[in-house]
């Protein structure tokens, strides 16, 4: 199983208090760089405008983070966890996936969701649909993306996007440039995951997690795929303490939006023998890659502490 670092951008408020955009944006820059010297696989961020709940902290465009992450990385691959797909056009986000990955020299994986924080929305001016029709924009736009990424032209007339002779140059290094799909509805979003997506991500415990992959199996099946096809990768929080009442008194019901069911009883939270033993049970589950968000998400000291534990 493969260690990623869920990168901070801002959107849980992990920047409250900074006053200078350029010392925050260096701070994350600096979480980058540890990630890769650390030893991780990946490093991911979230893609959103302003902070959960709203608030005047910081918040950093996560494309123009991630662009800046190539210059200062060399190894480590990168992506968002997720593009939320009604904020970029399709065809545009194609154009800036394929010069990212050309800038990391074919280092992105390419994540991309439906979409789900309405103030989001609502604040920068962007029609939040019902989620039947968010997941059809999902639909099409993954496959205007990947037509983008391995046509010469691409013409699409869908219920949302059309496109006619749409030249994409470079298409980035990669060929194509692998496509992550998150989100956990088991009619509709594990069935796109299953046809198009060469990565799947879930934020669920172990036992949800082996549950859910089961049903991307099953879709893969139907749909002509081979599940060995997708990485399965669950995303998850850590804190570790010098025992587990500490590190439970630091968990609040908020992280309830993020993490379904009793989140207390299989986050990373605890002591050394507590993580290791759920780290174990999402490697059991069947997880391929645990993208680890910390607890002390600005600190680098918490992503050294993890790596000379648990990354090899």
């Amino acid at each position: 199983m493969k260690f990623s670092v869920f990168l901070p951008t801002g959107f849980a408020g992990d920047l409250a208090g900074f006053t200078e955009p350029a010392a925050a944006a260096d701070l994350l820059l600096e979480l980058a760089v540890t990630a890769e010297e650390s030893g991780y696989h990946g490093v991911w961020m979230p893609d959103h405008f302003q902070t959960i709940p709203p608030s005047a902290s910081y918040v950093f465009e996560s494309w123009s983070l991630l662009a800046a992450l190539t210059g200062r990385t060399s190894r480590i691959r990168i992506g968002q966890l997720v593009s939320g797909n009604g904020y970029r056009n399709p065809a545009l986000q194609a154009k800036i996936a394929s010069t990212v990955d050309v800038l990391s020299k074919g280092r992105l994986t390419f994540g991309i969701g439906a979409g789900w924080y309405e103030r989001d929305y609502e604040a920068f001016g962007y029609p939040f649909l019902p989620a039947p029709e968010r997941l059809q924009q999902l639909r099409e736009a993954v496959e205007v993306i990947k037509s983008l990424w391995t046509k010469d032209l691409t013409t699409y007339d869908g219920k949302y996007y059309r496109l006619v002779d749409a030249v994409n140059q470079p298409r980035g290094i990669q060929q194509p440039i692998p496509v992550m799909i998150a989100g956990g509805g088991e009619k509709v979003t594990l069935k796109i995951a299953a046809q198009y997506a060469d990565l799947c991500n879930v934020m669920v415990s172990p036992a949800d997690a082996e549950r859910k992959f089961a049903i991307l199996r099953d879709h893969a099946t139907a749909a002509g795929r081979d599940v060995g096809e997708i990485t399965r990768t669950v995303t998850t929080s850590c804190l570790i303490t010098d025992t587990d009442e500490e590190a439970a008194a630091q968990l609040h019901p908020g992280m309830g939006a993020f993490y379904p069911g009793d989140f207390a009883s299989y986050l990373l939270y605890g002591s050394l023998d507590t993580v290791r033993r759920r780290i174990e049970a999402y490697r059991a589950a069947g997880v391929q890659e645990l993208i680890v968000g910390f607890h002390n998400s600005t600190d680098p000291e918490a992503i050294r502490l993890f790596a000379k534990e648990f990354v090899s």
